[in-house]
């Protein structure tokens, strides 16, 4: 589970810039209508291409197909790539070690989706949850924070300035956050919308309410901050009825 883990925030990168609410991305269309044609969805065909390019036994084959000009420099890169791998292993396994330590791992790993790369990102990360007051704190520092805009806050009727009716505007997540954790939080809710279980059912019942996929999967991961949040800091077990109860 750490290493599928691992390869998956390797894939997640945190979007530049600010996200507009609601605005698919490319890999979210190109899923769509991989999905409607019934064929593997385009990320996934990707993440296919992409192990075979960096596996041993695909490397010739490859290097075949590159112009003689640049072969080496390739193989160059595959050397480099395999010369990577061992250090990459020991500091998985030095950020595990060190994670276990904490006391905070144990009840981090009871959240679905939350396996133990996850987990010690998520402690290297916060350090403490005490930095946020409240949810909405985290939210921000996240990444995962509605930015609204308000033009006209008063209008003037009869002389008399009153506040007017119309609602802020959405203008999609707070730029300023850390993206790592933004990405983290981002993927662990696509991994669970996903699949079964009390994420995957709370994802479901809010789409049934006609809420956006976007929109969905954001709330899924404001979710999980919140619940991630709650457990550290009361050292309270994950219970997925409550889940439930406010989905319904």
């Amino acid at each position: 589970m750490a290493e599928r883990e691992d390869l998956e925030l390797q894939r997640s990168t945190a979007p530049k810039g600010g996200e507009k609410c609601g605005q698919k991305s490319g890999q979210e269309v190109s899923e769509g209508e991989s999905k409607e044609k019934g064929q593997l969805p385009v990320y996934q065909s990707d993440r296919i291409l992409r192990e075979r390019q960096y596996s041993p036994r695909h490397r010739t084959a490859w290097l075949k197909q590159l112009p003689e000009s640049v072969q080496r420099r390739a193989a160059r890169l595959y050397q480099q790539l395999d010369d990577l791998r061992p250090l990459h292993r020991e500091a998985r396994q030095e950020l595990l070690a060190e994670s276990r330590k904490h006391p905070a791992s144990t009840l981090l790993r009871q959240i679905p989706w939350l396996g133990p790369i996850r987990v010690a990102l998520l402690i290297a990360f916060l350090q403490t949850p005490y930095r946020f007051r409240t949810k909405r704190q985290l939210w921000a520092y996240s990444g995962l924070a509605l930015r609204t805009h308000v033009s006209g806050e008063y209008r003037s009727a009869g002389g008399q300035l009153q506040r007017a009716k119309r609602p802020p505007a959405l203008r999609g997540l707070n730029e300023n956050h850390n993206h790592e954790l933004k990405a983290l939080f981002k993927s662990t809710a696509t991994r669970a919308s996903a699949a079964a279980g009390p994420f995957g059912e709370f994802y479901a019942a809010l789409l049934a309410t006609g809420m956006r996929p976007t929109m969905a999967r954001l709330t899924v991961a404001r979710k999980i901050a919140a619940i991630v949040l709650t457990i550290w800091k009361k050292g309270e077990r994950f219970d997925p009825g409550q889940l439930k109860r406010q989905a319904a």
